[in-house]
């Protein structure tokens, strides 16, 4: 329920910040997160992707989806391909 009247009458104040109210640069680690979890599933099913993500740098030619996962939270190991 939301709070209404005197802030000191209730006792506590949530100052917690909504993930709207966090500026982007706090926020970046959760999304390369989420999208790494995504890209992983995605590449499951897509040999192109896997040849992409490896022509990026990433090493995940024959690896498991939470394998696959893991290695795109990190940098890349490999210099790009073109």
């Amino acid at each position: 329920m939301p709070f209404r009247g005197n802030a000191a009458a209730a006792g506590t104040i949530d100052v917690s910040m909504s993930d709207d109210d966090k500026p982007p640069s706090e926020k970046i680690s959760e999304i390369n997160a989420a999208l790494a979890e995504w890209t992983s599933r995605s590449a499951g099913e897509s040999e192109l992707l896997i040849q992409r993500l490896e022509g990026m740098g990433y090493e995940v030619s024959g690896k498991s989806e939470d394998e696959i996962a893991e290695i795109l939270k990190r940098p890349p190991t490999r210099s790009v391909r073109r």
